[in-house]
């Protein structure tokens, strides 16, 4: 029998989803079909509950349910249950499942494909939505120096630090009026201005040479992000399509209990990154 899974966002034509998880499907004999479905605010419980009537087994989440689909599940990983946002569904035994691996395909793909290690790092993160709160946990994880996350509404961005603090990681909030203009090691993009064609105004000083720009979009859709860093100073510059896949992957462990090869697919995919940037 053929397994049903989707991704469920809007906007989601843009999702490249369906395809990695096709191809993983094949390079490892799965027999699934994986499609899109967009829906309002308003329909996104129904949604969820039509795919799962109708056969479906998994979902994968994005902007804007992600805080949606850890309210709608019955169950929560601990991600889910610290971040409050979930990427990942899945039915069992009458359930809904929520779990979330945007953080893990974040820091796979730093340290395997980038080759980025955080521990000790200065931090900062553009954003405080759902994907920046499914990122803070495993972030946290590998042990930084510093994380600051700033966000157009500063008491988003309070709010989201008070539930992440570590000890020996100092984890604040900032306005960007209020950034400390210095280079950091790590710039985060995990707003959606990319995704709208949003340019985000920031100061020249918090990149350097050293520093790694990464948008969490893919694309075309971070070209905006990704070229300002690049004019400021930065000279290593990355795309979200690695964190895409390597949470995919993740996804497809859960669903299936195979966790497939992604440095292929990266590859076909095209990842814009300082090889291959022009801005």
């Amino acid at each position: 029998m053929t397994d049903l899974y989707s991704v469920i966002g809007n906007p989601v034509e843009h999702s490249l989803s369906p395809r990695i998880h096709t191809m993983f499907a094949k390079a490892n004999s799965q027999n699934l079909i994986y499609s899109k479905i967009m829906c309002s605010k308003d329909t996104f419980v129904k949604a969820v509950a039509e795919f799962r009537d109708s056969g479906g087994v998994g979902l994968n989440v994005t902007v804007p349910f992600k805080a949606d689909a850890a309210d709608v599940a019955d169950k929560r990983s601990k991600l889910v249950a610290e971040s409050g946002v979930a990427n990942v569904l899945y039915f069992k035994n009458g359930k809904i499942i929520a779990d979330n691996t945007d953080g893990l395909g974040l820091v796979i793909d730093l340290k395997k494909n980038l080759n980025f290690g955080l521990k000790g790092k200065r931090i900062l993160i553009l954003g405080a939505g759902g994907a920046c709160a499914g990122s803070l946990g495993p972030i946290l994880a590998e042990m930084p120096r510093h994380v600051t996350i700033t966000n157009r509404t500063l008491e988003n961005a309070e709010r989201l630090v008070g539930g992440f603090q570590r000890e020996n990681v100092i984890v604040e909030a900032s306005s960007i009026d209020d950034l400390v203009k210095e280079p950091y090691d790590l710039i985060i993009n995990s707003t959606s201005a990319s995704l709208f064609g949003v340019t985000l105004a920031l100061p020249k000083e918090i990149f350097s040479a050293d520093s790694l720009a990464y948008d969490m979009m893919y694309g075309n859709q971070s070209l905006d992000f990704l070229g300002s860093a690049k004019k400021s100073g930065a000279a290593k510059v990355a795309d979200g399509i690695g964190m895409l896949v390597e949470q995919a992957a993740e996804s497809f462990l859960i669903w299936r209990g195979i966790r497939p090869k992604t440095k292929n697919i990266i590859r076909a995919l095209g990842r814009i990154s300082n090889g291959n940037f022009s801005s």
